[in-house]
């Protein structure tokens, strides 16, 4: 039998923004080319933005590029030099440790920078091998997807490929390249980096890169760096309510896996709540507990002040370079969060103590620990009057998630109240809460899931997951079993920095 012909591969062309810096920004080098890779899961989706063909989706070359076995014409592989604070601590110089940029790609849906994560060593590797692991590798695919079926500002995923190769970790596993794609990849420690050596040249022609590139409209203001640092700073807060919303959890907000653009960057112990606690640690790595939910806002301003520091030979002033932060990022943050959660609670209009409402709700939530996505997806559903003879029949669902069910009715009484105040059409509300209250989340578990079927060489788990997330808040009634409360196994998953 003659096997099947391919057609020539047709990619886009390439744009090297990055790379037009100077060599000062990073290190040239090709991928450590992987053997035998083979396909684990591909975004359709993020294919079409990049304007790929279905054929190269297909071709018997496409594991190997995106395994960084094959260097496309055009493509200018780098490893990026950065800094930044881990954990609170100043950690000095980092940098693309197992990344690798290829390029860029423009095009009519924007400008693409595309990057191999598990493609080996760098000379920012300190001391690691470089790669990847299945189990991470997955995680990442599928959560990228899942922030932006969302609507979260998040960098995204083409593809994993797989590759029998021997790493050691916690345990032996087997490596892996998670293709990522995103307008671009500075970090907060990308400047960092120059400000702590001084180096006032490299870190404006870095300012001068993002603003003429990825924020040209901050080119007009009297100072276009403390413009910038005005953008990110109300990106980030912006990014903080979606994330609180949802209750994501990142587990590692260091500031050098804090986006310059406003973006969700490097999922690693991430989690999305479940049983509600304000306290929880997704990230076992986290022994003092620095990236709790709730401190999450509290950190990202503290990352922020860390980049206005950075800030300041582009700025000049202390005083300018904190109001840039003071101005901008508690407003951003409140106002999206309150918008946020409205929706969610379905309140239709701005009331002056919606604030405390929503603050009452997180201490109903706290108190008696449902599941944060089960709770509002319940309520969606629930109609704004009720006859109290039959309230609970009608709120049954709702109520069964809670062990106190009159702690539950109480609250459901305070909400009819404020729906009262601002009375709209029930299947309207209802539409509306739906629209905002996902059904779907990458639960922990439904990712370990996807992960054990993968080390089998089982992928369908990982098509079936990423199929449901770009439409987290359609019912999709083929996948409700990802909508159920989390197994009994699911109580002893732990994922850590290398996860």
């Amino acid at each position: 039998m003659n096997a099947p012909e391919f057609p020539p591969l047709e990619l886009p062309d390439f744009d090297n923004s990055f790379a037009a810096l100077p060599e000062v920004f990073y290190t040239r080098l090709n991928p450590l080319p992987l053997p035998e890779p083979y396909v684990v899961g591909i975004s359709d989706e993020v294919a079409g933005l990049l304007g790929l063909s279905p054929e190269l989706l297909q071709h018997p070359e496409f594991p190997e590029i995106f395994a960084g076995n094959r260097i496309l014409p055009g493509s200018d592989p780098l490893a990026a030099v950065y800094s930044g604070h881990q954990f609170g601590i100043w950690a000095g110089q980092l940098g693309d440790g197992r990344a690798h940029l290829l390029g860029g790609l423009r095009n009519e849906r924007g400008h693409w920078e595309i990057q191999l994560k598990g493609a080996g060593r760098t000379p920012y590797s300190r001391g690691a091998d470089g790669r990847a692991v299945l189990r991470s590798s997955i995680r990442e695919f599928l959560c990228s997807e899942a922030m932006a079926g969302l609507g979260i500002p998040t960098t995204r995923a083409l593809c994993v490929i797989g590759a029998d190769v021997p790493i050691r970790r916690e345990e032996t596993e087997t490596a892996a390249v998670v293709t990522r794609v995103a307008p671009g990849f500075v970090r907060f420690g990308s400047f960092e980096h120059w400000a702590s050596r001084d180096r006032g040249l490299e870190l404006q022609q870095l300012a001068d890169y993002v603003i003429d590139t990825f924020r040209p409209e901050c080119r007009e203001a009297a100072n276009p760096y403390d413009a910038l640092l005005r953008d990110v700073s109300r990106r980030t807060g912006e990014l903080m309510a979606h994330w609180m919303a949802v209750g994501f959890m990142h587990g590692v907000m260091n500031t050098d896996n804090m986006s310059i653009l406003g973006l969700t960057l490097d999922y690693g112990p991430f989690g999305f709540m479940e049983a509600f606690d304000a306290g929880h640690i997704c990230n076992h790595s986290d022994h003092q507990g620095r990236y709790t939910y709730r401190n999450q806002p509290h950190v990202a301003q503290w990352n922020l002040y860390c980049l206005a520091e950075a800030f300041l030979p582009l700025i000049k002033s202390p005083k300018q370079a904190r109001e840039a932060i003071d101005d901008t990022y508690g407003t951003a943050f409140e106002a999206a969060f309150e918008r946020l959660m409205c929706a969610k609670l379905g309140l239709r209009e701005a009331l002056d103590d919606n604030e405390t409402f929503i603050g009452q709700t997180f201490g109903l939530l706290q108190q008696h620990r449902p599941d944060f996505t089960l709770f509002f997806r319940t309520l969606s559903r629930l109609p704004a009057e009720i006859d109290g003879r039959d309230s609970a029949k009608t709120d049954a669902a709702l109520r069964d998630l809670f062990v106190d069910r009159t702690a539950c009715d109480a609250w459901l009484a305070t909400w009819r109240a404020r729906l009262a105040q601002t009375p709209w059409d029930d299947a309207e509300r209802q539409a509306a809460m739906l629209a905002a209250n996902p059904k779907y989340v990458l639960r922990n578990w439904l990712a370990e899931k996807a992960i054990r079927q993968a080390k089998e060489k089982d992928f369908s788990e990982v098509r079936r997951l990423l199929t449901c997330l770009r439409n987290p808040y359609a019912e999709q009634p083929e996948f409700e079993d990802y909508a159920a409360l989390p197994p009994d196994w699911a109580s002893g998953l732990e994922v850590s920095c290398s996860s």
